[in-house]
Parts: structure tokens; C-alpha cells; sequence
């Protein structure tokens, strides 16, 4: 196994109160290299028939992200990490900045800032002809207003040791059926360039990992069968696929990488 060095590294990571989702795998993956982790979420409520939520779909992902980071929390605390959960808006400077006063409080130091946090429309109108004022303004308000404002605070806390990992999507540059939010994720691809160059003379790394589909408890078996046969290796992507990339992203080995953005995406949308 690779060792990447982050034991006793203190790393936020947001959005990470679904059990199956790619901020709690990354949190785990953290975990078990002996990093310090703080989970940031915001619960997303929306409807969902709770008898169909013991398999994956629409239902079980709704459950996931309308709720608390409990079962986020109790692996956690089998696997005996150091971890802090907060209940937060990213697009919230005032949150924003609270996040990393507790931080600073409790570890002295943020090390690594994943920017997994992200909102978009789960009802088909983010197409040119259905999209509304609404969608627009809270899809770019989580994944690009929070991601800078979580970047910012990054900065001016900033140590020795600095690593930005920004959650972007293969299908970033055309999306269409998902205009604004594959817009946002192009805008947050291109915030990791420009950042990047800025703070490299902090000795801090800004990359962006854009996940093909991923099983995060959201695609059923037909959307699967209908998805994987556009995946050349076959097969949908693992939040765990993602987590190992962020861990390298994160580690002292990737320090001259930078201003990246790497598709995990089995070959998809490339």
C-alpha cells in the first residue's frame, strides 16, 4: 500500500454527510492514514419514499443528503479517528469563516481543504429552456461562491503545508441537460488554474479531480445499464476510485503538481 504521509495532517473536507458519497469515502481514506478530518455538510432536504431507500436510487440518495453525518460519525469513531462534524453553509462567509475558527481552535493548522460541497437541480429544468433564476443562483452559490470563500479562508490560515482539492465532473465543458450546473463545475476547473498560479509561492497545490459516474447510492440498475456501456473500461466509477486520487493529490509526492484536473472517469467523456 502507498504510504502518502498524512498522519497528524489536519484536513477539512465538505459536503460529507452521505455514507455513500465521495466527501465521507474520502474522509474514511483520510482517517486511515492518520490525518485529523472535519466534515463539513449541509442537510438537503427533499422528498423520498422511504421504502425504496435499501437500494440505490433517487430515494436512498435523498435520505442521504436530507440528513445528519451520524453515520459518517459512527465509522469514524470505530476506526478511532480524530475527527470534528459541522453543520454548515459553504455559501455562507460568516459560516465560512466560523468553520476554520473551530478548526484553528481545535488543531492549529488546516493542512488540506477538500471542496467536494456541491448543489444542482434534481428536477430537469437546468436545461436552457426550463432553467430558473432560483437554480442558477444556488447551484453557483455552493460550487463556486463557497469553494472560493472555503479557498480564501485556506489562504489566510494558511502553514507549511498547503493542498486544495477541488470535486469538479468529467462532463464539465458540455453538459448538456445539466447546463448550470456543468457551467459551475467549468467555472471551479478554471478557479483552480488561476488560484493555483497565485498562491504557488505559498508553497500551496491547487488541483481539481472531475469524477466520471460515480455509485454514490444515486444511480439505479437501468441508469446503470444505460451509463456504464458509455465507460470504455466497463464498469462506474467507486467514490473510493476518487478518494485514493485525492489522497495522492493531498500527499507530500504531488508537491510539484498543480493547477491540474485530473478525470477519474474510467475513460468516460474524455
Amino acid at each position: 500500500m502507498v504510504s502518502y504521509g498524512l498522519s497528524g495532517r489536519v484536513a477539512i473536507i465538505t459536503g460529507a454527510n452521505n455514507p455513500q458519497g465521495i466527501g465521507a469515502t474520502t474522509a474514511f481514506a483520510f482517517a486511515r492514514e492518520g490525518a485529523k478530518v472535519v466534515l463539513a455538510y449541509k442537510k438537503v432536504p427533499r422528498q423520498f419514499d422511504e421504502n425504496k431507500t435499501d437500494k440505490n436510487g433517487a430515494d436512498r440518495y435523498y435520505k442521504a443528503n436530507a440528513g445528519n453525518a451520524d453515520v459518517v460519525e459512527r465509522k469514524l469513531k470505530e476506526m478511532n479517528a480524530d475527527y470534528i462534524v459541522l453543520e454548515s453553509d459553504i455559501s455562507n462567509g460568516d459560516d465560512v469563516k466560523e468553520i476554520y475558527s473551530t478548526v484553528m481552535k481545535q488543531y492549529g493548522r488546516v493542512d488540506i481543504l477538500v471542496n467536494n460541497a456541491a448543489s444542482g437541480d434534481m428536477d430537469g429544468i437546468d436545461t436552457i429552456e426550463k432553467i430558473t433564476q432560483n437554480v442558477i443562483d444556488d447551484t453557483f452559490a455552493v460550487n463556486v461562491r463557497g469553494s472560493i470563500l472555503m479557498i480564501r479562508e485556506f489562504v489566510k490560515n494558511r502553514g507549511k503545508y498547503g493542498r486544495v482539492i477541488n470535486i469538479s465532473t468529467d462532463a464539465s465543458q458540455i453538459f448538456a441537460g445539466q447546463i448550470t450546473y456543468g457551467a459551475s463545475k467549468a467555472t471551479l476547473e478554471a478557479l483552480t488554474r488561476s488560484i493555483a498560479l497565485e498562491v504557488g509561492k505559498y508553497g500551496i497545490t491547487v488541483n481539481c479531480v472531475a469524477p466520471g459516474p460515480t455509485q454514490t447510492g444515486w444511480i439505479d440498475d437501468d441508469l446503470e445499464k444505460t451509463v456504464v456501456p458509455l465507460i470504455p473500461m466497463g464498469e462506474l466509477i467507486k467514490p473510493e476510485d476518487i478518494a485514493e486520487t485525492i489522497l495522492f493529490l493531498a500527499s507530500e509526492q504531488a508537491k510539484m503538481l498543480t493547477g491540474q484536473v485530473i478525470k477519474v472517469s474510467g475513460g468516460h467523456a474524455l
